[in-house]
């Protein structure tokens, strides 16, 4: 979700990794130019190419953690930018609204001291003083340690693709649009029920705490990578992460019931004679609620053009 990201990559640039902690995760290799020349000429990530009423705009399946070499985007993804007007994105990283989610939440009950305790443990495995994520909801903290364990596997989430598309775009005065706001995007992923609330943090350090969120991390990012959709199609099975009614309710909500919204959106600026690239999360391309068959029920053409399945 890029609205975490960018929290988890605001929490790195104001704290920072306790350095040479031996406990820490190791700073990402730099890569040598050869393979970044060599990044540049392979696509990641799942593509298609929408078309209706004689414009063709694109649909790109992103991960919201990276490496360095993955920032440059392959030859299919750079043809679909150079062909659009405009680039829209879940959440613009830039939005000043990101700001109002570190503004303390008065009157917000505190956690049970046991759960407090776990929170507090877990982000200082993180390598992060306590302070650097305590402004936000808790159920927010749990999501971004959650990002934050992507770094022991060479990946981060302050080098996810919505980062330099938002850059790419900018650079070269194409407009950036938002498909969701802060504020819906918060009203989804914060229970407003407290005792929802420390249900769903405690079960996000459960997967941090068992080493299972970051299994999970690592097979998302190499399907993801190979352009795999096949397993990400299966990620509730394979996941461990749906395993009851309450878990496959929240699991909708975060992902499924918000892709009806964000068709219309798409929808809508490609009405206005534009050619959209589309860049969301590629959990959202998946399932009968997934953006392409949503967008097929619109009256598209929808063909996946990339990378090689």
């Amino acid at each position: 979700m890029t609205i975490w990201r960018t929290l988890t990559f605001a929490a790195l640039a104001a704290f920072g990794l306790a350095a040479g902690a031996a406990e820490c995760p190791p700073p990402a290799p730099t890569p040598s130019p050869a393979q970044l020349a060599a990044a540049a000429r392979q696509d990641r990530g799942v593509l298609w190419r929408i078309e209706r009423d004689g414009r063709v705009s694109h649909l790109y399946g992103t991960l919201h953690v990276g490496k360095a070499e993955w920032v440059q985007p392959g030859p299919a993804v750079r043809a679909a930018l150079a062909a659009s007007d405009v680039v829209a994105l879940e959440i613009d990283p830039a939005d000043p609204a990101l700001g109002e989610l570190a503004a303390p939440a008065g009157g917000a009950a505190p956690l049970p001291p046991a759960l407090q305790a776990r929170l507090a443990r877990a982000t200082a495995a993180a390598c992060l003083p306590e302070a650097a994520l305590a402004a936000l909801p808790p159920t927010l903290q749990g999501v971004v340690l959650t990002l934050m364990e992507a770094r022991w596997l060479g990946l981060d989430p302050a080098l996810a693709q919505e980062q330099a598309l938002a850059h790419q775009a900018r650079a070269a005065g194409r407009p950036l649009v938002a498909l969701e706001t802060v504020a819906l995007q918060k009203q989804v992923l914060v229970p407003a029920d407290p005792a929802e609330a420390e249900t769903a943090l405690a079960g996000t350090l459960d997967e941090i705490e068992s080493g299972r969120g970051r299994a999970v991390l690592e097979r998302l990012a190499v399907a993801w990578a190979a352009g795999d959709l096949a397993t990400l199609e299966r990620y509730e099975e394979w996941c461990g992460c749906v395993d009851g009614a309450d878990a496959r309710a929240a699991m909708r909500a975060l992902n499924d019931d918000r892709n009806p919204a964000m068709a219309a959106r798409i929808d809508t600026l490609h009405r206005e004679g534009k050619r959209v690239f589309a860049a969301v999360g590629a959990l959202h391309m998946t399932g009968p609620q997934g953006l392409p068959k949503l967008l097929a029920e619109r009256g598209f053409a929808v063909q996946r053009i990339g990378p090689p399945r």
